[in-house]
């Protein structure tokens, strides 16, 4: 006999254990006599969770970035994000490129307000405007709401293409090395923003890196990619210092220095001798998926292969 109640049960387990998105086997190459640039790429990432992606250049992180903005196609594999597959640009998810993107003509509301009227083109300007100003508050620009982009310094113009992505409220933020144009300081203040921004919305973000120490403070999780070609997510380190960091003292925690050597390390020696590892297998060939590290507390610093599909919540 049946048992309903069972059953049910079961279904809304099953239902909310599903990560929010999943990369599944992805690969992308641009030309049919050429090796991929990326291949059999796979991960997930839990609704609210902050990744980042570090890899040295040409292995394909902004390309996997384009592919979950549906900028751009993969040649092998899916993305699905909130049950649905990932086929195209949609006001469901949110890009901050390296440049800001703003345009030139149009004031600092003005260009935040273009955007929230892409989302909600029913609303009045005054229903606009008021949303608008909420995400210019919000990253502490209000006093510069009437200013062009001209009039703005570059972690300003950085502050205001954060705003406008958060304005059309997506379900995820796509952020490729955002601050990586800004002096220090400034990508210190903006970092810290979002940080704050993050905690208090629980927004779900993918981010594309090169500064360890920045992909230690916000993310909860780190993919390391290989070199390209035939690059592939090579570890998965879960970041274990406490989820309330902040910069002024997370230097002082012994873990920051444990996890940013594995980091270190990996993109100064491991990630050479898995691109030699790469070139060596036959292409296509079957390869165990990454290592799940985290360092300074597992035994040997390193955990379970094959977890590249699983966020965090289903380990």
């Amino acid at each position: 006999m049946r048992n309903k109640g069972r059953e049910d049960a079961y279904a809304v387990s099953a239902f909310a254990n599903r990560p929010f998105l999943k990369v599944d086997g992805v690969s992308k190459r641009y030309r049919a006599d050429m090796p991929p640039v990326f291949e059999n790429v796979s991960f997930a990432i839990d609704r609210g969770e902050f990744v980042c992606v570090i890899g040295h250049s040409g292995c394909g992180k902004s390309t996997i970035l384009n592919v979950l903005a549906g900028l751009e196609e993969a040649s092998e594999g899916c993305v699905i994000m909130d049950e649905k597959e990932i086929t195209g640009p949609g006001l469901d998810r949110g890009v901050v490129f390296q440049s800001h993107a703003l345009l030139p003509w149009l004031t600092v509301a003005d260009n935040i307000a273009f955007a929230v009227r892409s989302r909600h083109p029913d609303w009045t300007r005054v229903q606009i405007g008021a949303h608008g100003a909420r995400f210019i508050a919000m990253v502490g620009l209000s006093a510069a709401a009437n200013k062009k982009p001209f009039e703005l310094s570059g972690g300003m113009k950085q502050r205001v293409g954060i705003a406008r992505a958060f304005s059309v409220e997506p379900k995820m933020l796509l952020l490729d090395e955002p601050f990586g144009a800004l002096d220090a300081l400034t990508r210190g203040v903006i970092q810290d923003e979002l940080l704050r921004i993050c905690a208090a919305s629980r927004q779900t973000v993918f981010m594309i890196t090169h500064d360890v120490d920045e992909a230690i403070l916000l993310a909860d999780r780190i993919l390391l990619m290989s070199n390209g070609p035939h690059a592939r997510i090579a570890e998965i380190v879960v970041n274990t210092m406490p989820r309330n960091r902040a910069r002024a003292t997370m230097h002082h925690d012994p873990q920051f220095y444990r996890i940013r050597n594995h980091l270190v390390d990996f993109l100064v020696r491991r990630s050479k001798t898995i691109q030699q590892e790469n070139a060596a297998a036959n292409v296509g060939s079957e390869r165990t998926g990454p290592l799940i590290v985290r360092p300074g507390v597992d035994e040997d610093g390193f955990g379970t292969l094959d977890g590249s599909a699983l966020p965090i919540a289903a380990q």
